[in-house]
């Protein structure tokens, strides 16, 4: 009998040199609070079987608050933030030991790195941090990277690691992403419930037109959910990056061919990290509408905005900051660095440009600050 084809994204994957995992609290730690170190142990020893192959891994765990609410004998994860703040500061000093003794056995060395949002946001952070990361891997090591929850503010949270790990796979450079969680693949809907049909492979965004996704983890220790790892699998895959989504109980053979889970094939060209930067990591800090023709131009044949395409502008921002730009119908279709202030552009909408001043015959967004979004 003909073994089935294994598909390009699974090839993918199970090929992949530098690899991306992301682990939720969920598939580490207790309902009671508190790690699991079976459960941590059998997900190292399956990172560490992928090391062995050849391949540089980077983990992205969550599980500090969930470690440290029974040191601190709380029953269930806080919801104000100072209280998560103190739970993470006292969760991560026990995790990021766990990891460190469970990989020890392997004789491999983990390196911590914490990041919040602004890290990734601001493009000198986002640099440093490319850095970082690259000379941890050269070394050797197995960087175990997690919110920076003990200083994190609302204003300044991923709000989740599922989109920590897919911006942290393209900061990395990785050739493929694991999203690992409670749940053993991306359903129809919810998989508790009769008629949900497990998705095994996802070629493009139309394959989950309709797919209902949960937002918390059945577990509560999570921040997650179905939701949040369909949109990080999106993102990434957007961006170059084939995904897996499988339960953290299949960590093993996920790291194959094997048919476990769901996988996410490519759909977008690898950008730079300026132009993925721009894309996904920053937040905008206002709108430009634009009309059909700006729109065909921008996105369709990569050319840059001048003002005669501009039919509204939102925001207080300044030239240099990053900022939407949105058609017609309200879908967001790119992102840029604008070369003006807000207030220097009601003047300008809809001129072209031989009617303008000299000093403004410039490109509101030139084409080399400007990145398309496929969504």
């Amino acid at each position: 009998m003909t073994a089935p084809a294994v598909s390009q994204a699974r090839t993918a994957v199970a090929s992949a040199n530098r690899i991306v995992v992301k682990v939720g609290s969920s598939s580490l730690t207790t309902a009671e609070g508190g790690l699991d170190p079976a459960r941590l142990d059998a997900l190292v020893d399956a990172l560490a079987a992928r090391a062995a192959a050849g391949s540089q891994v980077v983990l992205v765990s969550s599980g500090a608050i969930a470690a440290g609410l029974a040191p601190l004998k709380l029953s269930r994860r806080p919801r104000d933030l100072a209280t998560q703040q103190a739970a993470a500061s006292v969760g991560q000093l026990t995790l990021a030991h766990a990891y460190a003794n469970s990989f020890g056995r392997y004789s491999l060395t983990v390196g911590q790195v914490l990041l919040t949002a602004d890290d990734v946001v601001r493009r000198a952070h986002y640099r440093n941090a490319q850095r970082t990361f690259s000379r941890l891997l050269a070394l050797g090591a197995v960087p175990v990277v997690n919110e920076n929850d003990t200083v994190a503010t609302e204003e300044i949270r991923f709000g989740d690691n599922d989109r920590l790990a897919a911006l942290v796979a393209h900061l990395v450079g990785a050739d493929a992403l694991f999203l690992l969680s409670d749940v053993d693949a991306l359903y129809s809907g919810d998989p508790r419930k009769p008629g949900a049909v497990r998705i095994s492979e996802v070629s493009s965004a139309s394959d989950v037109d309709g797919v209902q996704a949960g937002t918390v983890g059945a577990s509560g220790l999570g921040t997650g959910g179905m939701a949040s790892k369909l949109a990080a699998a999106r993102l990434a895959s957007s961006a170059g990056i084939p995904v897996l989504l499988t339960g953290s109980a299949e960590a093993g053979r996920a790291l194959t061919t094997a048919d476990v889970g769901t996988a996410f094939a490519a759909t977008g060209s690898r950008l730079t990290a300026r132009r993925f930067w721009l894309g996904y990591a920053t937040d905008a800090n206002g709108r430009l509408h634009l009309d059909d023709g700006a729109v065909a131009a921008v996105v369709g044949r990569r050319r840059s905005l001048l003002a005669a395409g501009i039919t509204g502008v939102d925001g207080d921002f300044e030239a240099g900051d990053v900022v939407e730009l949105v058609s017609l119908a309200g879908e967001v279709v790119a992102r840029g660095v604008v070369g003006y202030d807000a207030a220097e552009l009601p003047s300008l909408i809809g001129r072209k440009t031989h009617d303008l001043p000299e000093e403004q015959r410039r490109e509101v967004v030139h084409a080399d600050d400007l990145v398309p979004l496929h969504r």
